[in-house]
């Protein structure tokens, strides 16, 4: 309902000449000051009553005028997760792009990483997250599939049974080609270029011993 003019306040009927001749290029004005537009709300309008209709999941608002006339306004409900302040576009990409491969809490680390914000100007977190995948119907995080033709960094490792070290070298050698959503993001690998020849002789190499001392090589000291 519409505050009624506090007791104490002086309403003056002259503040409001002229604005009826047309009153949206009244209420737009410039001139015109925040108080005069609630003098002409009060002036206009008798109550206001809200309901919500379930069926069609809106907010309903009657408004009652002076005079007996009233209109309806239909405004749709917000779904659980929804704001006034919109996900960037950025952000659900990334979401989407993700959400298969990696838990809430990955994903908003990494959007944190890329100094990217929630609608409301937050830092991410793994609830924020999942919110706003159940509002657009995004399917939440799944556990490693043997079948599937991605790998992360750490299970291109286990399978490989090198450290996450060596992963990266492969990466920056250009031996192992690797994909990241966007920068800071996590890496992910195709399951097939980790068994390329290329990577298994990479590997190898890494693996060999540090050269020993030339068994042909005189010692420095002889037996006595």
């Amino acid at each position: 309902m519409v505050d009624s003019p506090d007791a104490h306040e002086t309403f003056d009927p002259s503040a409001l000449n002229g604005l009826a001749q047309d009153l949206k290029a009244a209420w737009e004005a410039p001139t015109v000051s925040m108080r005069a537009r609630q003098q002409l709300l009060r002036a206009l309008i008798e109550d206001i009553v809200a309901d919500v209709d379930d069926t069609t999941r809106e907010i309903v608002l009657v408004v009652h005028w002076k005079g007996g006339r009233h209109t309806e306004l239909r405004v749709k409900k917000p779904k659980t997760g929804e704001h006034g302040a919109k996900t960037s576009d950025e952000a659900l990409a990334i979401i989407r792009e993700m959400a298969g491969r990696w838990s809430d809490g990955s994903i908003a680390a990494s959007l944190n990483r890329m100094g990217i914000r929630t609608g409301q100007d937050k830092t991410w977190n793994a609830k924020r997250v999942s919110s706003i995948r159940r509002v657009n119907n995004i399917h939440g995080y799944l556990s490693a599939d043997k079948d599937s033709p991605w790998r992360t960094m750490s299970e291109a490792a286990k399978e490989l049974g090198v450290t996450n070290h060596v992963i990266r070298r492969l990466f920056k050698d250009g031996i192992l080609p690797s994909k990241q959503v966007v920068d800071g993001a996590p890496y992910q690998i195709r399951t097939e270029d980790l068994q390329s020849q290329e990577v298994a002789q990479a590997i190898n190499r890494n693996k060999r011993p540090c050269r020993t001392e030339d068994d042909q090589q005189l010692s420095m000291f002889t037996n006595t």
